[in-house]
């Protein structure tokens, strides 16, 4: 008996200590790619790998480059197309509680003025699915083009409405058979946030925080920007891109906000989110996750799941999802370990990819 709780504390020890020695390791990973990078703004970083003890955030750099203030590393950063694994997940979880099915046509799921624009523009809703939607291999055109983004550089302060975007779609509609080819578009993300409201008779944004359990995971720096309470006094990190001419400050979060983006976390919720996921405490039902991360099409043709790409990151099988401004979270089965990473300079967002790639070379 006594070996056993000296062989214990001797584990507890050695775990402390490695997961206190990597740590030093990382920092100065970051800090080297921050002092070689410093145009990049900031890079923030949080690494959660359980079975080695773990759970380490950190940040370099400015939270404001004007100003030059620094980086805090609890700054929560708009993580736009991220958010399209926090809808599939609650709409996976609709599907585990028998609310919804996967191969279910959305003929019947969206509402009727949304149904009747879709049959407008050409599309056959009795044959588009939600799976379809999950996997971005609708047909339906995208609202987001070089025009749109054209409109959001000049009136950066427009308000705009999830119905607005989605008649933006069907004026540039361009139908293709659903399930025959993949075709990124924040469009089947704003369709899946509407059945979700209509499945739940909630705002989508409450329904995902509910179906997710965000409160009882403490995912407490997760929320819809402008949509929810702002949970933490820290500002949000800004955040800059040549694509559009103003920071994430001078524009209107709406218009990216229904679906394909609309989710402000810090890295440390975003990293523990994809634990959570992929540890299979969210979705329980092991074969509903499996179908998240799995192949729809021949992956010749698309690394795309559902709300998730799976792929060959530098030799190791990973599930991910990147973010307009920046942001990358990854998801490492053979190390059960889970990295989000913001750069706040979009152009330099390579950075991440190095960074992380390092970092999974210290977990071997």
């Amino acid at each position: 008996m006594k070996k056993s709780i000296f062989t214990l504390l001797f584990l507890q020890i050695f775990v402390i200590g490695y997961a206190q020695n990597i740590e030093v390791r990382f920092q100065e990973i970051l800090d080297s790619i921050y002092q070689a990078n410093a145009d990049c703004g900031g890079i923030m970083i949080h690494v959660e790998a359980p079975d080695k003890g773990i759970s380490w955030t950190s940040a370099a750099g400015y939270t404001n480059i004007e100003t030059k203030e620094k980086l805090d590393k609890n700054q929560a950063a708009l993580i736009a197309s991220n958010t399209k694994t926090y809808v599939a997940a609650a709409i996976l979880k609709l599907i585990e509680n028998h609310q919804l099915e996967l191969v279910e046509p959305i003929k019947k799921l969206v509402n009727k003025k949304t149904k009747k624009r879709l049959k407008k523009a050409g599309y056959d809703i009795s044959k588009i699915t939600v799976k379809n939607l999950l996997s971005h291999t609708s047909g339906i055109t995208d609202y987001v083009t070089d025009e749109y983004f054209g409109f959001v550089d000049n009136h950066p302060q427009h308000q705009w409405s999830r119905d607005e975007q989605i008649d933006w779609a069907m004026k540039v509609a361009d139908p293709i058979d659903a399930g025959k080819k993949f075709a990124y578009g924040d469009i089947n993300y704003l369709l899946l946030t509407e059945i979700i409201e209509r499945k739940t008779n909630q705002p989508y944004y409450q329904a995902i925080r509910s179906l997710l359990d965000f409160n009882s995971y403490n995912l407490n720096s997760t929320w819809f920007v402008t949509l929810e309470q702002t949970p933490t006094t820290l500002p949000l990190v800004h955040q800059y891109t040549s694509k559009l001419k103003e920071n994430s400050y001078n524009i209107n979060p709406s218009w990216d906000l229904y679906g394909g983006g609309g989710i402000a976390s810090t890295t440390r919720d975003l990293a523990m989110f994809f634990q959570l996921l992929f540890e299979g405490k969210i979705i329980q039902d092991k074969h509903i996750l499996e179908s998240m991360h799995s192949y729809v099409l021949p992956k010749e043709e698309s690394s795309y799941g559902f709300g998730i790409r799976i792929l060959d990151f530098f030799g190791h099988e990973t599930y991910y999802h990147g973010g307009f401004w920046g942001t990358d979270a990854i998801y490492i089965p053979e190390y059960n370990a889970s990295i989000a990473v913001f750069t706040s300079v979009k152009e330099k967002r390579d950075l991440n990819a190095i960074l992380t790639n390092q970092i999974i070379n210290l977990l071997k």
